[in-house]
């Protein structure tokens, strides 16, 4: 109201100003209170109806003008400091800003407050390919998602033109300009958008152009150089905004790598630290003699849970476990330890032998503590190899002093017995002695469970005429020899058949007891018992005719003897004729196919048989005494090819 007093006021007192020449002061109260330009015409209008002359009025004129152009200068400053106050807190706000996205969003958001367009968008190169195509990163007021994934190739489409050339382009009507080329993708998205002017200017760091800025409107705007100029300033600000942001990011990724160094350096100095006393403590066993129960501890202690070692020689049946031999076999082929379904396994290995493993369950492992479980395995591994050195080593001496009390027992009988309490036996007290074989199993493992069986009580083994001979402390032959055979048979997988006798308490009395104990592995033999295991007192008749002093050869020569005799002078086969005949039931037809003859063949033969033995021989109680002679006949064979075979042997 005041405002409007103060102008009629000044309307009153023109006249009498321009009359004054008072009108320069007029021309500077609408300067100072910023009148719009219309108003500079009112002191002429005055004046000519004041009846103010030509010169008068010309001079009004100039003072008009050069008022006029006072005010556009003003008005440009004026914008100028408010551009630079805008620019200022732009630059202010950038600085602050760590994020890349976020700057480049505040960037689009002032480029389009500062030009008062419809929308501003700003591009980036893409650096995954070379061929400089700039690709839309962040828009400000688009409400196209065709126009926000725009991707523009070198000279394709205005801001492809500012890119290729790092120089500022408008223009007014996109579709009418024709100094860039024109492509379907991009000119299809900006249809979308429905843009129509746009002004684009380079953002460029160290002389390379990485991204335009943009600004645009929706209907023709012809942008001025002003414009331009305050679009290309915000450009710079935001090329080192970004480039800051960027530095900002590469060096956070730098902090978080080198974070992520430090921590595995960390977990691997601990790891190192965790071998080293892993190291230290199996070294520190092995110097000290510590068995392999100590090193289970041990690795235990470690790496947590339960840990289990399992030798080749004693634990072959729980090693041939599908799932356990077949990580067992991986871990030996590739010298590593192997994950199975419950935890872990790493293989004894020595001279390319697997002499056992370790498994290790309740825990999972990083690659250190495998390394650690692999090194326990080494020393399992040269643990074993001692353990089997010192145990060949001990079961020679076995082997050598089983031979000695067998062979010759009277020779020094005291040197003998301080052998054996050097190996924890007891000679002198009730021991068994078991003649086994099992024709199916590995020599090797059978004579390694034997040797482990004779350690445990503190007997002896060894091998003789390719049996194995087993000295075991006890008093019935009956019961030792089948727990012997069965634990046997467990080690090597397959069916042990043996013979025992005792007690024998003598050294004198052994070498008697091992004759016996053969005699009835032979018989079981004869008699078609593998597997079983037998004693003199087992076999009834039998064993009266093999146990003691008994004179098992008189026998068979008195019952067989003359046929014996005839097939040797003759180069007949009586005595197999009358042997085949009882094993097909009495039955010449059979007879004659098992002994691939005419019937007729095996006719004559048992009419001679009963001229030399007499007519009734085929009489019940006659034929059990033949058959009988014939069984012992076959056992004594079998026993004399046996010694003869290790007469040769020595």
């Amino acid at each position: 109201m005041e405002r409007e007093l103060s102008d009629e006021a000044q309307a009153e007192q023109a006249p009498a100003e321009a009359a004054s020449g008072g009108a320069q002061a007029q021309f500077l109260r609408l300067l100072l209170r910023d009148a719009p330009a219309v108003e500079y015409e009112r002191p002429l209008v005055q004046a000519r109806a004041a009846g103010a002359d030509a010169e008068e009025l010309a001079e009004l004129e100039d003072s008009k003008v050069l008022a006029l152009r006072v005010r556009t200068v003003l008005a440009d400053r004026r914008r100028r400091e408010s551009e630079l106050s805008a620019l200022f807190e732009t630059a202010n706000d950038l600085a602050g800003m760590r994020d890349l996205d976020q700057v480049l969003r505040a960037i689009v958001d002032r480029a389009r407050n500062l030009l008062g367009t419809d929308t501003a968008y700003l591009t980036l190169r893409d650096t995954a390919v070379e061929d400089g195509d700039t690709v839309m990163r962040v828009t400000s007021g688009s409400v196209s998602a065709r126009f926000q994934q725009l991707r523009l190739g070198p000279g394709e489409g205005l801001g492809g033109l500012v890119a290729e050339t790092a120089l500022p382009y408008v223009t007014a009507n996109y579709f009418a300009d024709s100094r860039f080329e024109h492509t379907d993708a991009i000119d299809g998205g900006v249809l979308d958008e429905g843009l129509v002017a746009i002004l684009g200017v380079p953002l460029q760091l160290n002389g390379r152009v990485i991204g335009v800025l943009f600004a645009a409107n929706r209907r023709e705007r012809p942008f001025s150089h002003a414009e331009v100029a305050l679009l290309g300033s915000l450009a710079t600000h935001a090329s080192i905004a970004i480039d800051s942001a960027n530095l900002l990011a590469g060096t956070r990724e730098a902090l978080e790598e080198l974070n992520e160094v430090n921590q595995r350096l960390t977990e691997h100095s601990g790891a190192v630290e965790r071998a080293a006393d892993a190291h230290d403590r199996l070294t520190d066993l092995v110097l000290r003699g510590g068995g392999v129960e100590e090193v289970e501890a041990a690795v235990s202690a470690v790496l947590g849970g339960a840990v289990t070692v399992y030798d080749a020689s004693v634990h072959a049946e729980r090693l041939a476990a599908p799932a356990l031999a077949e990580a067992v076999g991986a871990s030996q082929s590739s010298g590593r330890a192997v994950r199975t379904g419950t935890g872990w396994v790493a293989a004894a290995v020595a001279g390319g032998e697997a002499l056992g493993a370790v498994v290790l369950e309740g825990v999972d492992l990083d690659a250190a503590d495998q390394r650690i479980l692999e090194r326990a395995a080494m020393v399992i591994a040269l643990l074993l190899v001692m353990r089997r050195s010192a145990s060949e080593a001990e079961n020679r001496v076995r082997g050598d002093l089983l031979d000695a009390v067998l062979d010759a027992p009277e020779r020094d009988p005291d040197t003998l017995r301080r052998r054996a309490e050097r190996l924890g036996a007891d000679l002198e007290s009730e021991h068994v002695v078991v003649v086994a074989e099992a024709p199916g199993a590995h020599p090797g493992r059978l004579r390694s469970a034997a040797m482990h069986l004779a350690e445990t009580p503190g007997g002896l083994a060894g091998t003789r005429s390719g049996t194995t001979v087993l000295v075991l402390p006890g008093s019935h032959p009956a019961e030792v020899g089948r727990s012997a055979a069965d634990t046997l048979a467990a080690a090597v997988n397959t069916e042990v058949t043996g013979g025992a006798a005792g007690p024998a308490a003598e050294l004198p009395a052994y070498a008697a007891r091992f004759s016996e104990a053969r005699r009835c592995l032979r018989t079981l033999v004869a008699l078609g018992r593998s597997g079983d295991v037998a004693s003199p007192e087992d076999l009834g008749f039998l064993g009266l005719l093999l146990g003691g002093d008994r004179d098992v050869a008189g026998f068979v020569d008195s019952v067989l003897g003359s046929l014996i005799d005839y097939d040797r002078r003759r180069e007949t086969a009586l005595v197999e004729t009358l042997r085949a005949y009882f094993a097909c039931g009495g039955s010449m037809s059979r007879a004659k196919d098992e002994l691939h003859v005419h019937v007729n063949t095996v006719a004559q033969r048992l009419e001679r048989v009963g001229r030399l033995v007499g007519p009734d021989w085929h009489e019940p109680g006659r034929a059990l005494e033949i058959q009988l002679a014939l069984r012992l006949h076959a056992l004594l064979e079998g026993g004399l090819a046996a010694s003869e075979e290790a007469e040769r042997d020595r």
